[in-house]
């Protein structure tokens, strides 16, 4: 299928843009604008009933969260949510605007989680931080007016790849019993040697196939990591006894078949698995409310699936 045209329009904007010379910036520097564009490309905020801001002690020290509470009086199943950017770039700001939408159009508690990011913190930082979010959130349901029975994670890009990750950890930790996974094209295996789309999608289509090879040697601190299902959540042996799943692709992007392959392994170990390619769609288009329709139907497509898992493991909150 071609380019959704708002796609099309939103490249050829996108690569005149970047015709323009740009200094050399510093890392930090990229990230405060990586964050400002995420803001803008997602639109404006939705008002929930709270917004709270609050520390948990992690693996490494205090690990940063956003609590989203919609209006009601709960508990409220809830939604953990692992931002994206490659595991360099993105923050809990940065998500804010679809962190906002999730936890009014579910409804839903979202907790947004500041894990430590590459290359500072390289593997298996950021997981274990996601990790050690979701089973706070387990042990403190309580505090934070949330149902510790409907438990929930979910992220994009980079953070459905933590989403997967997090899912192993907790089976194969006796974690948290979570109901619901959703994976947002999800990087779910190491690049090399790449899969089709990889190739087929390598260049032209906003994040390229270079960019993947940028943030995996940005993420992984030993070539060993590679085959670490925890990183690389298709090289785990064993995929049964894992959440129901719903896994969104997008058609030209370079981590589509991984994800999608990820699906079909889910699927043959006995995992409920909803898979949804979003066609003429490009990476990132998740968040990008404000700039394409097929945004808002994917988000309207989670928001439903995770209200239907909470309503399939308890009664409504």
């Amino acid at each position: 299928m071609p380019l959704d045209p708002q796609v099309a329009r939103f490249l050829q904007q996108t690569a005149e843009s970047a015709s323009e010379p740009e200094p050399e910036l510093s890392l930090a520097e990229q990230r405060r604008q990586s964050d400002e564009a995420c803001l803008r490309d997602a639109g404006e905020p939705e008002a929930v009933a709270t917004v709270t801001d609050r520390q948990i002690p992690g693996p490494a020290g205090a690990i940063p969260l956003r609590i989203y509470t919609p209006e009601g009086p709960g508990p409220f199943p809830v939604l953990v949510y692992f931002h994206s950017g490659g595991w360099v770039f993105g923050s809990i700001e940065a998500s804010d605007t679809v962190c906002r939408a999730l936890a009014k159009q579910t409804p839903c508690l979202v907790v947004s989680v500041g894990y430590r990011l590459a290359p500072e913190h390289r593997f298996p930082a950021a997981p274990e931080d996601c990790y050690a979010a979701t089973a706070w959130v387990a042990t403190h349901a309580g505090e934070i007016n949330a149902d510790a029975r409907r438990i929930a994670v979910g992220g994009d890009s980079a953070g459905g790849n933590l989403t997967a990750a997090v899912t192993l950890m907790a089976r194969d930790r006796h974690g948290p019993a979570l109901c619901f996974q959703a994976i947002i094209y999800g990087e779910t295996d190491y690049y090399e040697p790449g899969t089709a789309s990889y190739f087929t999608y390598a260049n032209d289509y906003y994040l390229t196939r270079d960019d993947m090879i940028w943030f995996w040697d940005q993420y992984l601190a030993r070539k060993e990591d590679r085959m670490n299902p925890y990183a690389a959540p298709l090289q785990a042996a064993d995929l049964s006894n894992l959440p129901p799943a719903l896994i969104i692709t997008a058609e030209y992007d370079p981590v589509r078949d991984e994800a999608e392959h990820y699906a079909r392994r889910l699927q043959a170990a006995g995992v409920p698995v909803q898979l949804s390619r979003y066609k003429g769609m490009i990476h990132s288009f998740f968040r990008m409310l404000a700039i394409f329709d097929q945004s808002r139907h994917a988000l309207r497509e989670v928001t439903t699936a995770l209200a239907a898992a909470f309503a399939h493991t308890g009664v409504s909150g």
